[in-house]
C-alpha cells in the first residue's frame, strides 16, 4: 500500500483532473460551435479584436492603440516608485525585484527606490504574419531593464557582487530566471494555424508562469505578490525555472477549453568531480547534462468561472540561495562552500578547480509540481485562489563543479545531496479585486508556502535547534490601490507584510542553523507605471 506521502500528489492530481474535466464537459455541452486554433496564450479565453494601430501621438497617449507596422508590434513598460522597508539592504543596479519580501540577510529599515512594482520595466517586439490562408509566422522577443540603473535584470549578478563579503556588507541578493541575458524574458518563433494551434521554440515562460500571471490577484506584481516576487510556484520548485531555454511550447484553444504542452531539451555543461582530494583538470570526471523538463496545462472557462490544472517536471533544477561565502562570511571551523565536492564529500586541497570569481553556488534537485487554480468574476469583483504541491529529490544525475547555470554563468560550488529525504512544498494563495467606476482597482491578497521536515534524524525544535531542512512557513499579505488615469498611465500605493518561521527562517541552507537577521519585513510602496 503506498504511503500517504507518495499518494498525496496523486490524490491532488486526481481531484484537480476531475474538477477541470467536469468544467470542460460543462463548457462543451453548453456551448455552440467551437472555434479552433486561437493564438492567445494558453489559459486565456479567445481574445477580442486586437486594438488598431496608432494613427498619431494623441491616440497613443489616450487610447490602447498599438505601435504596429506591417504586423510587427513594439510594446513595453516603465514602472518605478519609492518605498520603505522595516528590514532591508542597500539596493544595487542588478536587482529587478525590489525588497518587498523578507530576505535572509536584511538588517535595517530604510527608504529606497522601488523598481518594477506592478510590472517589469522593459520592452519587446512581437509579430504575426500570414503566409498562407489560416497559417502565420509568429515571434516574440522581450527583455527586462532596471529603471533605477538602466542595467539588464540580472539575479545572478546580485549574488556574485556579494561573493565573499561579510553578511553585514551585502546589498540585496536574489535568485530568479533573469540573469542578464540580452533577451531575459522571452525569445521565440514559430508557426500558428487557425485549425491546429500554435507551436513555438526558444526561450519561453514556463506553463506555471503563464498560469500565475492569470490567477494571481496581484498579477505577478513584485511589490505585492509572493508568487510574483519568488518564482518557486511558477517554476514548479525553483524560481530559475519560471522560464525555460531550448523549449518547445504547443498551445491550442478550442472555444472555452484550452490546452498547452511544453518540453525543454537538455543543454549546457554538467561539470565534473574527482575522487582525489587534489583536483586537477586531468582527474576531474565529467558529468552529463540531463536538465530536460516537461509540462502540460489544461483549463477552461464557463460563464464567469475559469480554472486551470498544470503539471511540471524539471531535472537538475538549480537554486542559488545565497552569495558564495568567504573567509569573512563564516566563523571557523565552519566551511560551507567551494571546499567540498558534494557528490562524495571529499575536501578539495589547494585552489578551487573553478574560480569563485564571477560564479555562483547551486543546490540541485529533481522537481515535480501539480497546480490547480480558479478565478470567478462577479462584477465589480474578481476572486482568485490557487494551490500547488511540489515534491523535490536529490538529482538522479548529479552535477559537478563547473556546471552551467543560467545566463552563461557557472557554479564553483554544487550541492547534489542537500536533501536528507524527499522535500515536500505546498503553496496556496487567495485574494480579490474590486474595480470602482472602471478606473480604480482595490486588491487584497494572501500567500503561504509550507515545507515538511526533511531532516534526518528529524531533530527540529527550539531546544535542538533549527536547520533549513526543518518544517517551516513563509507568509505574505498585501493590499494596494491602483488608479488608471489613461489606458496607459496609472499610479498605485500599497503595503506588503511577510514573515518566515522554522526551517524557512534559516539563512544559510547548508550550514548549522544560521538564522535570518530578521524574520519579517513590512514594505509600503508608492509609484507609477506607463505601459504601451
Amino acid at each position: 500500500m503506498p504511503s500517504p506521502k507518495s499518494s498525496f500528489p496523486l490524490i491532488i492530481l486526481s481531484l484537480a483532473s476531475t474538477l477541470v474535466t467536469a468544467l470542460a464537459a460543462a463548457i462543451f455541452f453548453s456551448s455552440g460551435t467551437l472555434a479552433f486554433g486561437q493564438t492567445a496564450p494558453a489559459g486565456t479565453k479567445a481574445q477580442p479584436k486586437t486594438p488598431d494601430p496608432c494613427a498619431n501621438g494623441h491616440e497613443f497617449a489616450t487610447t490602447d492603440c498599438t505601435l504596429t507596422w506591417h504586423g510587427i508590434t513594439l510594446y513595453g513598460a516603465y514602472d518605478a516608485g519609492v518605498g520603505w522597508v522595516s528590514h532591508g539592504l542597500p539596493e544595487n543596479g542588478y536587482n529587478y525585484e525590489g525588497e518587498s519580501l523578507v530576505n535572509r540577510n536584511v538588517y535595517e529599515h530604510r527608504f529606497l527606490i522601488a523598481p518594477n512594482n506592478l510590472q517589469q520595466t522593459g520592452f519587446g517586439v512581437r509579430g504575426k504574419e500570414e503566409f498562407l490562408p489560416g497559417w502565420s509566422v509568429v515571434f516574440n522577443a522581450s527583455t527586462g531593464i532596471n529603471p533605477q540603473s538602466g542595467l539588464l535584470a540580472n539575479a545572478s549578478e546580485t549574488d556574485i557582487i556579494n561573493n565573499g563579503l561579510p553578511r553585514a556588507s551585502y546589498s540585496e541578493a536574489i535568485d530568479g530566471a533573469r540573469a542578464g541575458q540580452p533577451l531575459n524574458d522571452e525569445y521565440y518563433g514559430g508557426i500558428s494555424s487557425v485549425h491546429i494551434g500554435t507551436l513555438t521554440f526558444g526561450r519561453q515562460r514556463s506553463l506555471g508562469t503563464d498560469v500565475m500571471l492569470q490567477y494571481d490577484p496581484a498579477g505577478g506584481s513584485y511589490a505585492f505578490s509572493y508568487i510574483g516576487y519568488n518564482g518557486t510556484m511558477a517554476g514548479g520548485g525553483d524560481t530559475e525555472d519560471s522560464r525555460w531555454d531550448d523549449a518547445l511550447k504547443y498551445r491550442l484553444i478550442d472555444g472555452p477549453v484550452h490546452f498547452a504542452a511544453m518540453y525543454k531539451f537538455a543543454d549546457g555543461s554538467a561539470g565534473c568531480y574527482s575522487a582525489s582530494a587534489t583536483w586537477t583538470a586531468a582527474n576531474c570526471k565529467p558529468e552529463q547534462e540531463h536538465n530536460n523538463a516537461s509540462g502540460f496545462d489544461l483549463g477552461g472557462e464557463y460563464s464567469n468561472l475559469s480554472g486551470d490544472l498544470v503539471y511540471q517536471h524539471y531535472n537538475q533544477a538549480i537554486s542559488v540561495l545565497n552569495p558564495l561565502l568567504g573567509p569573512q562570511s563564516q566563523s571557523p571551523p565552519q566551511n560551507f562552500q567551494s571546499t567540498t565536492d558534494s557528490i562524495n564529500a571529499i575536501a578539495i586541497a589547494g585552489p578551487n578547480l573553478i574560480s569563485t570569481d564571477n560564479t555562483v553556488y547551486g543546490i540541485v534537485t529533481d522537481n515535480n509540481g501539480v497546480m490547480a487554480t480558479a478565478r470567478y468574476g462577479w462584477d465589480p469583483f474578481k476572486f482568485y485562489a490557487g494551490y500547488e504541491y511540489i515534491w523535490q529529490n536529490n538529482p538522479k544525475n548529479p552535477l559537478g563543479v563547473g556546471a552551467s547555470d543560467q545566463g552563461g554563468y557557472f557554479m564553483s560550488g554544487v550541492e547534489d545531496n542537500n536533501l536528507d529525504r524527499e522535500k515536500l512544498v505546498q503553496i496556496w494563495w487567495t485574494g480579490a479585486k474590486y474595480t470602482y467606476r472602471t478606473k480604480t482597482d482595490f486588491t487584497v491578497a494572501w500567500y503561504q508556502q509550507r515545507q515538511n521536515d526533511f531532516r534526518s534524524p528529524p531533530a527540529c525544535s527550539a531546544t535542538a535547534g533549527f536547520r533549513s531542512s526543518c518544517a517551516g512557513t513563509l507568509n505574505e499579505g498585501s493590499f494596494y490601490i491602483d488608479r488608471h488615469f489613461t489606458k496607459r498611465f496609472d499610479s498605485f500605493a500599497g503595503i506588503a507584510y511577510s514573515w518566515v518561521t522554522g526551517g524557512l527562517a534559516i539563512a544559510i541552507p547548508h550550514g548549522p542553523g544560521v538564522p535570518y537577521n530578521s524574520d519579517n519585513n513590512c514594505a509600503p510602496t508608492i509609484g507609477s507605471r506607463f505601459a504601451f
